[in-house]
């Protein structure tokens, strides 16, 4: 019992030294969600003006775009969003080189843009909440110590550190999760606009392919009727 006791003091005391070892770069990991945070919600704000100025609904412009690819680059300034611009730019060089696999390609590859920067703050309501709970109980072990020794002014400090760590992961993380739900609701709304401007084409093009094949046969049969009657 003695030697097991002896073993669980000894690990104790080593996990209390890692444990105080990663207390600043747990803080700086905190202080770090935080301006990620940040930079995360002026980009939203940014995002939120272009939205503004833009010259008309999405499904409109791709309409346009498709209608006259050549005017593709100058219409996409007036998109909502970059990765919307961008997919109007990949539209009109696709239907003026008339590759339809373009169009079907610039329409996935506007859904993993958008999903890539959504991740971004996917993470951060991951990373945030976690990173404010280990800044929370970090502080809490020398904290105690320091109440078992009657020094009130430490564990008055290690508590506030602990209390700042907790707000700084919680509202990071729901400033984030706020970010994720507006910025997939918006980018799911431009990606139905832009499929449903490019169903008439997909349609138009399926159609032509119908005729042509049919076209085909006949032409076939007629062949082979000739050779026969030869």
């Amino acid at each position: 019992m003695t030697i097991l006791a002896s073993l669980d003091a000894d690990l104790g005391d080593a996990l209390s030294r890692l444990t105080s070892v990663l207390a600043v770069p747990v803080l700086i990991a905190a202080a770090a969600v935080l301006v990620l945070t940040g930079i995360e919600l002026g980009r939203w704000v940014g995002e939120l003006a272009r939205r503004r100025r833009a010259t008309g609904p999405l499904s409109v412009l791709t309409q346009t775009v498709l209608e006259d690819p050549l005017a593709a680059t100058h219409l996409a300034t007036g998109a909502p969003s970059a990765p919307a611009a961008t997919t109007l730019e990949r539209l009109g060089a696709a239907v003026a080189a008339t590759d339809l696999d373009g169009v079907e390609y610039a329409l996935d590859d506007f859904e993993h843009s958008v999903e890539r920067r959504l991740d971004r703050t996917r993470m951060i309501v991951r990373a945030g909440p976690a990173i404010g709970l280990m800044g929370t109980l970090i502080p809490l072990a020398p904290g105690l110590r320091a109440l078992g020794r009657g020094d009130v002014h430490l564990l008055a400090n290690d508590l506030r550190i602990a209390f700042a760590a907790t707000t700084v992961g919680l509202l990071s993380g729901t400033v984030a999760f706020g970010l994720t739900l507006a910025r997939t609701r918006r980018w799911s709304e431009d990606l139905a606009s832009m499929e449903r401007a490019t169903e008439r084409l997909r349609a138009t093009a399926a159609a032509a392919a119908t005729l042509r094949a049919e076209a085909d046969a006949r032409a076939l049969l007629e062949d082979t009727g000739a050779a026969v009657t030869r």
